[in-house]
């Protein structure tokens, strides 16, 4: 039987444009974030590069095999004995680049990988353009990993603005979910913690988000405030703002099945269809009422 408790870790990161540096940094916060009690730990979207230049990106992207990040990190978590989630890291894809995820055993196997769904095509007020879709190629398959202790949805970043998808995962199954980001300053700062409480209180889930932050050496700017948060939507921690650092929690699986128990959403779900009603239908509607009144 999976054990009922465990502790979880987010390393919060500034990653920059030297994949080795941001790769030991992460080696680093893993063995700190074991070494403080930890038995499942998760790095952030991007973890071994942030790099807005296309051009510069590709000149460092490898394929899976040959990812320095991704080996280092599975050889720390089976020396360390820990589940590590690796946020993403970008992989080659054919012409394109994978954002990918991956959840690695406590004996350094690789138990699932998870491409980004959704793509983060927008420009925003204060005049920053992303055009995701033009370097990276959208994942087209949601993932539920098992792990000792519990069943985690993995999501990337963007996703966490897509509620169905966590809705599904929950209702497959999923009592942790995930989304490790690299949310920009502006986005975070409006949005950043109503959608991580959300998508638990929505579910009965627990939330955990590994999260970059500060200024980048890209230019860009990201929010950090990696956040752990319970089935009922409260926060039981947050980095507090961009510093690298570690955040723990202690994970209690009986508070997703309280949690759902007590606002039994996930099993009142109904099919339903959308009927749109024209202004001039309305008018018909109300003369009518009015004719018989």
């Amino acid at each position: 039987m999976p054990e009922a408790r465990f502790t979880a870790a987010c390393v919060q990161m500034r990653s920059g444009r030297d994949p080795a540096a941001n790769r030991d940094a992460a080696v680093a916060g893993v063995r700190e974030a074991a070494s403080r009690g930890a038995a499942y730990v998760q790095t952030p979207e991007m973890t071994s590069l942030v790099e807005r230049s296309r051009e510069r990106l590709f000149a460092h992207v490898t394929a899976e095999e040959q990812d320095q990040t991704l080996a280092a990190l599975r050889e720390t978590a089976r020396q360390t004995g820990t589940v590590v989630q690796i946020g993403s890291i970008a992989v080659r894809s054919g012409d394109k680049i994978a954002n990918r995820a991956y959840l690695i055993g406590a004996d350094g196997a690789i138990l699932a990988s998870y491409d980004k769904l959704h793509l983060f095509d927008v420009d925003l007020p204060s005049g920053e353009r992303w055009r995701e879709s033009a370097t990276y190629s959208g994942g087209a398959c949601a993932v539920l990993a098992e792990t000792p202790w519990a069943t985690l949805g993995l999501t990337i970043c963007y996703d966490i603005r897509f509620p169905a998808l966590y809705r599904a995962l929950a209702e497959a199954g999923a009592d942790v979910l995930t989304a490790p980001a690299c949310f920009t300053r502006q986005t975070g700062e409006a949005h950043w913690h109503v959608l991580q409480r959300a998508r638990a209180i929505e579910t009965g889930a627990f939330v955990i988000s590994a999260a970059q932050g500060g200024l980048h050496e890209d230019g860009r700017e990201t929010y950090g405030h990696s956040l752990i948060v319970d089935p009922w939507g409260r926060v039981l921690a947050d980095a507090g703002g961009v510093e690298p650092g570690i955040i723990l929690a202690e994970i209690d699986l009986a508070q997703v099945a309280e949690a759902r128990a007590r606002i039994p959403s996930l099993q009142h779900g109904r099919p339903f269809t959308i009927e749109r009603v024209s202004s001039q239908a309305q008018a018909a509607h109300q003369a009518a009422q009015q004719a018989t009144e």
